[in-house]
């Protein structure tokens, strides 16, 4: 196919005059600012009444460029209660001739202290001055913008969800069950109707058939005691057992063998070698 002289010329004049005819779109920056998208990267903002000190997003910051200060502090105590310490942020700076932009101080926080800013003038003819402290990341925060609306149909947050959930109901303990006047009686009343009962027993006939110095010994053999009612019906906790001779607790013939005693001497051929 044979080609036209002057073809590729005559397209590309064409482009040409075609931007020609168009309006131009300057922006006039920096008198008008651009329009950002919503999760622009522009700057790391801090609200330091958020901040806890803990830690977390300069151990996680890959670059090491965050630089955190505190000391403790110890608030005065309640009324029948003891002080408590609390860390006080002393210096947060983010040194973003470092930062690469990566935000994951700001996803691990977990108390909400870092956002992103569509912020971007911060320029410095110093590299040493990019070195921001907590007061420039402090203004920062007041131009983040507000988080976007939820899409229709998406679930509410937790944190809604859980603050207008109604409190649980208190669980009430049982009445107590109504006791007779046998069951209602003291355990002081019962001991003494006991040791009533036991003066006025009469006392038991000796046998015959028994040994005098066995029954001297063992006293005289009333019939057996009724369990007491009440606490003294409980069981008793026993007192702690003393501590076990080790023979009880390993079998003989596992003992270990003293070693400063000589071993005994067998009876017989095997003793003699």
């Amino acid at each position: 196919m044979a080609r036209i002289p002057g073809e590729g010329l005559a397209k590309g004049l064409a482009v040409t005059m075609r931007h020609m005819l168009h309006k131009s779109e300057t922006q006039q920056y920096p008198e008008v600012h651009p329009d950002l998208p919503a999760r622009s990267r522009g700057v790391i903002a801090l609200v330091e009444e958020n901040c806890t000190v803990c830690m977390l997003c300069a151990r996680e910051c890959p670059d090491w460029c965050i630089y955190i200060d505190s000391h403790k502090e110890t608030l005065p105590a309640p009324e029948g209660g003891r002080p408590r310490a609390r860390n006080v942020l002393d210096r947060f700076a983010i040194d973003f001739s470092l930062c690469m932009y990566c935000g994951i101080c700001i996803e691990v926080c977990p108390f909400d202290a870092l956002f992103w800013s569509p912020e971007f003038e911060y320029a410095e003819y110093d590299i040493r001055d990019l070195l921001h402290e907590k007061d420039r990341l402090g203004e920062w925060a007041a131009t983040v913008p507000p988080p976007p609306a939820h899409e229709v149909g998406a679930e509410p947050p937790k944190e809604l969800s859980a603050g207008s959930r109604p409190a649980p109901a208190r669980r009430t303990a049982p009445p107590a069950p109504v006791k007779g006047p046998a069951e209602g009686a003291s355990a002081a009343q019962e001991s003494a109707q006991d040791t009533a009962a036991q003066d006025t027993a009469p006392e038991p006939t000796q046998n015959p058939t028994q040994n005098p110095t066995q029954d001297a010994a063992r006293g005289p053999a009333g019939p057996a005691a009724e369990p007491a009612k009440g606490a003294e019906s409980r069981p008793r906790r026993e007192p702690p057992r003393a501590l076990r001779d080790i023979r009880s607790i390993r079998p003989p013939g596992s003992l270990p063998k003293n070693a400063g005693s000589s071993p005994q001497k067998k009876d017989g051929p095997e003793g003699e070698r």
